[in-house]
């Protein structure tokens, strides 16, 4: 036996590496829009190592220090050493800019990619039996990245992110009963205090990317153990080891998971940092010079979250002020209402969904959003509400520098807008739709949504030598042969 084979059999006795082989030939999807799962993966992949990067530097704290460094108009400045550090990793730093971009976009593509991947899962039905978990946990690290983001966005501590850092913290204190207790924990008493700056960093580095990661290690677990949605095809499919029937969806038919789907993957990854790299050396960021240290005296003339919580904005600027009640002593504010029960309402309502739309036996075909009319018109409706409150979120602009008049003339106008044209976008996507025709699926000879383990002789996909010679596998739910 030669040292190589001494060496793989050392190690197979140990972690188990034949049993591990069966994996690789597993049937993952060949369709673009199943990517986008991978791209939000290495988004976080990225977001951590640039995080890394600038945890070297960044200081968590409001205590003044001198400013001494590459910034004219601040030199000799007492200023809080977070601001400082920020400037200092910007201006000073080598690649301190690039790197900082780079974790502003990464971050923004990370929330859009997830959520660009929740929408074609739900047009293409992909969240029915028995994939309902992985789209609660799906939606729960949705909430996760913008939780990040926001706490993220704070840490700068200049005069434009610490005030709009203040609306989530009067949102957290407008909660009834329990507001003053979770201010206390979450932003160390009234914002901004000493302690605000390192609370959200420990939230921010280390308890929700923590949090993330946990979310997609069960995410990907889920989906290894399940099997992948895989498009209607048209027509019956001959992989190296058999000939699959069209209608047969106990065997799914993809790219074996070693070598082909590992070098998408590749090929992904290097896309999206491409990507991010090309919109970090072009694209400024949020300017923490321009705008200068936090100064509770003084508030920027235009404040408004990043855009993906702009819908909750929109809904905190339509919401009317006799929306405020009062319960015997306990009140409940406005605030409350638009910022924490409206948006948890939307959660809650995209976590239920697969049991909304349920079905009793296992489908593992992805289906054509223009065959499922009631489904599609649901989809596109809360894609106008979001689009709407978003729209709402950004008023002042509308009103002053759009439409040249007063918020208060444009708001009840949004107001309605949003009741009234998600309700009509839905309708008419309701209509057209069960009353055209159904127009025929594309799909081939690939496939999508996860699967169990395989093996040679019981369980469908080709192991590794065999995947790497034919770039089809097939993969089986019950033992089939395939």
């Amino acid at each position: 036996m030669s040292r190589a084979d001494q060496l793989y059999d050392w190690f197979d006795t140990r972690l188990d590496l034949e049993n591990g082989q069966k994996f690789l030939g597993k049937a993952f999807p060949a369709e673009d829009s199943f990517l986008l799962g991978e791209v939000a993966l290495f988004c976080f992949l990225l977001l951590v190592l640039s995080g890394i990067f600038l945890g070297f530097f960044f200081e968590p704290s409001t205590s003044d220090v001198e400013y001494e460094g590459s910034v004219q108009k601040f030199q000799g400045e007492e200023m809080p050493e977070a601001f400082v550090s920020v400037l200092h990793i910007t201006y000073d730093v080598p690649f301190g800019m690039f790197i900082r971009r780079l974790h502003h976009w990464a971050a923004h593509l990370f929330v859009a990619s997830i959520g660009l991947h929740m929408l074609r899962v739900f047009f293409t039905g992909s969240y029915r039996n028995p994939r309902e978990p992985n789209w609660i946990v799906g939606t729960g690290l949705a909430a996760l990245a913008m939780g990040a983001a926001y706490t993220g966005y704070a840490l700068p501590f200049d005069e434009f992110a610490a005030t709009a850092t203040s609306i989530g913290y009067n949102l957290t204190i407008s909660i009834p009963l329990l507001g003053d207790f979770l201010g206390k924990v979450v932003f160390g008493g009234e914002f901004p205090s000493s302690a605000t700056i390192p609370r959200l960093y420990f939230l921010h580095v280390l308890v929700i990317p923590t949090a993330i990661a946990v979310g997609l290690a069960v995410h990907m677990a889920i989906l290894i153990r399940q099997k992948h949605t895989e498009a209607p095809r048209e027509s019956d499919v001959t992989t190296g080891r058999q000939t699959v029937d069209r209608e047969n969806d106990d065997v799914i038919i993809g790219l074996p998971a070693f070598p082909n789907q590992a070098a998408v993957s590749a090929v992904v990854f290097f896309a999206t940092a491409a990507t991010l790299s090309a919109l970090s050396g072009l694209l400024p960021v949020h300017n923490v010079a321009e705008y200068g240290p936090n100064d509770p005296a003084s508030t920027p003339e235009l404040i408004m979250p990043d855009w993906f919580l702009m819908w909750v904005y929109g809904f905190l600027k339509l919401l009317p002020q006799w929306a405020s009640f009062s319960v015997g002593s306990v009140h409940v504010s406005g605030e409350f209402i638009g910022g924490i029960v409206l948006p948890g309402l939307v959660f809650a309502a995209v976590a239920a969904w697969p049991f909304i739309d349920r079905t009793e036996s296992p489908t593992h075909f992805t289906a054509d959003p223009l065959s499922r009319p009631w489904q599609t018109a649901v989809g596109v409706a809360a894609v106008a509400f979001i689009m709407i409150a978003s729209i709402a979120g950004m008023n002042n602009i509308l009103a002053g520098q759009v439409l040249d008049t007063s918020t208060s003339a444009v708001n009840p106008i949004l107001t309605a807008a949003l009741l009234l044209v998600p309700p009509l976008f839905g309708a008419v996507t309701y209509l057209l739709l069960r009353d055209g025709e159904p127009t025929p699926s594309e799909g081939g000879d690939v496939a999508a949504d996860g699967g169990p383990e395989s093996t040679p002789d019981g369980g469908g996909a080709d192991p590794a030598p065999d995947a790497g010679d034919d770039p089809t596998a097939a993969e089986s739910e019950e033992g089939d042969d395939a």
